[in-house]
């Protein structure tokens, strides 16, 4: 495994030094003699599984965490920052995973929120929607600056977050999981952003767990295990397989599990769905006992609105969905769900946890009766019932543990436990790996395999078409919010897949 890479600091290329930097929470180690040089230009790929210490590391250089010990340099002065804003006059900042984004706000008060253009003592509101619609089309996004953030989807609030740190005029960017929610399409598109601003010289560290991607993107890795930098490959162009080693400390293979053949029985029905808003028109598909079926398409294809609507959570305006035989009149989730239903969605912040409760009070909700017969539940028994689902999920934290206090990955599988504690008929997982590390994903893709064998119907709805094409028996396709055909076994390819995603 390659060696800590003790560059000079002083050299003229170095424009951020990390010096032994330490981070203690009471008796408990979170980050440990950690140190790293980054040069002017450089794209850095900082891996390592949730709880690593990636965040830790982030926060103390975007000025969020202050260290317990150690020191930096930036550009070849001492630099300590007590803030996030002495990080960002600095020229320094960070794009979190999870988007904190003011939902009331439009997409340019949003960029411009703390700094708004102002002309004669007003705000300049020519001035800043000139300025936020020149960044969004820079990055691709084809919407109105005026647009209100609540009204987006999470990969367009993703590129909201990104085109805010353009406008900073930023000399050094930490970007975290900035593509989970993105399609390739608009992958791409970040990619070419992010190799011109490099080539005008500012530095990147690039956190993801789209391992596949960073052969793409970065000039070389740093893995990070328990709080410590473990491993500092001089180059990108690592095998995927080496690079999880170093995470997870053991070979790991990225392999998908078995899925035994489905039944003939339908389980779940959709005729000729369509959306009340028009983000789909007319979708059919079915889905029986034992089956899985990913939908795969880009960012923007009615994947999420679809799932949305037969978990009642959207408006449907004709078409039907059936399950076990009976048709639903799906008014609201809690029609799905006694029918059955159990959605995962895509931002489990907003859609799937109460982030000041408890783990154990999340995993509890909707699962009461589940927890006992009676008409009151005991704080006991929701931690019993909550203690078992953490180990089933590799949930790293108690049941007493506040869901705001874990990684994102951890909270997804808060998300999902709950879900399936329920004990469906019907699963939908929309993204369920996003933000989950590849140690992790394994378990995940273990559990939908799990579902199928018991029988349950189960659809997964991904950005990452491997991850369709290795856990599904079939897929659906769609483009522009229809369905453009089901493919499975052999015929459904990348190649395949991708020529009807982009018809």
């Amino acid at each position: 495994m390659p060696t800590e890479n003790h560059s000079a600091e002083n050299t003229d290329q170095t424009i951020l030094s990390v010096r032994n930097l330490s981070k203690t929470y009471g008796k408990i180690t979170v980050l440990k003699n950690v140190s790293f040089d980054i040069k002017r230009g450089e794209v850095v790929a900082l891996l390592g599984e949730n709880g690593a210490g990636k965040s830790t590391l982030s926060s103390i250089i975007a000025g969020l965490v202050t260290p317990t010990d150690g020191s930096m340099k930036w550009q070849g002065a001492a630099y300590s920052p007590a803030t996030p804003s002495d990080a960002l006059n600095a020229g320094l900042g960070l794009i979190h995973q999870e988007m904190r984004l003011l939902p009331e706000l439009s997409i340019a008060e949003n960029i411009f929120v703390g700094r708004l253009p102002t002309r004669s003592g007003r705000i300049d509101n020519f001035e800043m929607y000139r300025r936020a619609d020149e960044q969004l089309k820079r990055l691709g996004l084809n919407v109105s600056p005026a647009t209100k953030v609540k009204y987006l989807r999470v990969a367009a609030q993703q590129q909201v977050e990104i085109a805010k740190a353009l406008t900073l005029n930023a000399r050094f960017l930490i970007l975290d999981e900035p593509t989970a929610a993105l399609g390739g399409e608009e992958t791409d598109k970040l990619f070419e952003q992010i190799e011109r601003l490099r080539q005008e010289g500012v530095s990147f560290i690039y956190i993801s767990h789209r391992l596949e991607e960073i052969a793409r993107i970065a000039d070389r890795v740093i893995v990070m295990r328990d709080g410590e930098l473990v491993a500092n490959f001089d180059s990108a162009k690592v095998p995927v397989s080496n690079l999880v080693e170093a995470m997870v400390g053991r070979q790991l293979d990225r392999i998908f599990p078995h899925l035994p053949a489905p039944t003939h029985k339908p389980l779940i029905e959709v005729k000729n769905l369509s959306s009340a808003e028009g983000d789909f028109h007319d979708v059919s598909f079915t889905v029986s006992a034992g089956e899985v079926m990913g939908i795969a398409g880009i960012v923007g294809a009615g994947r999420t609105e679809l799932v949305r609507a037969i978990a009642g959570a959207d408006p449907v305006k004709t078409g039907s969905v059936t399950v076990d035989g009976k048709v639903l009149t799906l008014k609201s989730p809690g029609d799905a769900m006694a029918a059955g239903i159990a959605l995962v969605p895509e931002d489990r912040k907003l859609q799937g946890l109460v982030l000041d409760h408890t783990i154990g009070n999340n995993i509890a909700l909707g699962n009461y009766p589940r927890i006992t017969p009676r008409s009151w539940v005991t704080p006991t028994e929701i931690r019993n019932f909550a203690t078992t689902a953490i180990k089933r999920f590799g949930i790293k934290g108690s049941a007493d543990q506040r869901a705001n206090e874990l990684s994102g990955g951890n909270q997804q599988k808060i998300v999902i436990a709950r879900a399936i504690s329920s004990g469906p008929k019907i699963v939908i997982l929309d993204e369920p790996t996003r933000g989950i590390d590849v140690g992790a994903r394994s378990a995940i893709y273990d559990v939908i395999a799990e579902l199928a064998k018991q029988g349950m119907a189960v659809i997964v709805v991904s950005s990452d078409l491997d991850e369709v094409l290795g856990l599904s028996h079939k897929v659906l396709v769609m483009a522009r919010g229809r369905n453009q055909g089901i493919l499975s076994g052999a015929e459904a390819t990348r190649h395949a897949v991708m020529e009807r995603a982009t018809a």
